[in-house]
């Protein structure tokens, strides 16, 4: 690590706080005039529960589209990022936020396990809220980015093949794919993630599955590490032969991308809606 850590996304936006204010103002007055199926369980844990956001007039074989909010694996909650459903709805598709256990209560291993079953929850249940389970899309953010990535991949230690499911691409925005920093960055003593299991979990060491789409977003004013990690992975799986898009955003860094993910208007708004919308064209 450098003397300046490069992980502290606050040290890099100086409208950390505002910004993350408005995640949740957005949110709220999304979910006041939309129809907000909330905390339905996918699994026995608190946590383990997801909203629904559906379009206005919802038609059968809507396309289903799942965001996984970040927090650095030990902070964030579902219901600050409803907002994010606004290109989704649009499409008239279907919005879904999945919470899941924080670090370190918590190690890494359930987190990825329950992003997992909350998506194939939701791709076996798909038909009886008015989805089409064949088109499946989901995007990430920060850490969810990283964890989101896992439902395309295994992890290096995993020794029994896990359950995935089938989806029709990932949209990774501003991810961490070399977690071999994290456990020497301001994250020490906040998420207590070993050596070991950054290892364990680092999507560049990972056996990546194939995946119709993957986009790898960030902006172009984020920290060296989101730029040199999204290149990384974007060359590993090209050198595999599957299909991966860079997309690096202007004038934008590691809150206003979410934003603009959210702006129907937006680089990454526009993005997300022709994602989603052409889930139909991938399968």
């Amino acid at each position: 690590m450098t003397s300046q850590d490069l992980y502290r996304i606050r040290d890099f936006v100086p409208d950390f706080d505002a910004i993350a204010s408005e995640f949740a103002e957005r949110s709220r007055a999304l979910s006041a005039r939309t129809n907000v199926q909330a905390n339905i369980p996918y699994g026995a844990g608190t946590r383990e529960v997801l909203d629904l956001i559906l379009p206005e007039s919802p038609k059968a074989g809507a396309p289903l589209h799942v965001f996984v909010h970040g927090g650095y694996w030990r902070s964030g909650e579902k219901a600050n990022y409803r907002f994010i459903a606004e290109p989704v709805l649009a499409t008239g598709g279907i919005a879904a936020f999945v919470e899941y256990d924080l670090m370190p209560g918590r190690r890494l291993a359930v987190l990825v396990d329950q992003v997992r079953r909350s998506v194939l929850w939701l791709q076996a249940r798909a038909r009886e809220f008015g989805a089409d389970p064949a088109r499946l899309t989901v995007s990430g953010h920060s850490a969810g980015a990283h964890l989101a990535s896992f439902l395309a991949a295994i992890g290096r230690d995993e020794i029994r093949p896990p359950q995935l499911p089938v989806l029709q691409g990932l949209l990774l925005l501003s991810g961490i794919y070399d977690l071999s920093e994290i456990p020497c960055s301001f994250l020490r003593e906040e998420a207590e993630m070993i050596p070991a299991e950054a290892a364990a979990w680092s999507p560049l060491t990972a056996i990546q599955h194939p995946c119709p789409l993957r986009i790898l977003a960030y902006g172009a004013e984020e920290t060296t590490p989101f730029h040199e990690q999204a290149l990384a992975l974007h060359t590993l799986l090209r050198s595999k032969g599957q299909t991966a898009e860079m997309l690096p955003v202007p004038r934008l860094n590691h809150m206003s991308v979410v934003l603009d993910l959210a702006n129907p208007d937006g680089i990454l708004g526009r993005r997300l809606h022709d994602f989603v919308a052409g889930s139909a064209a991938r399968t």
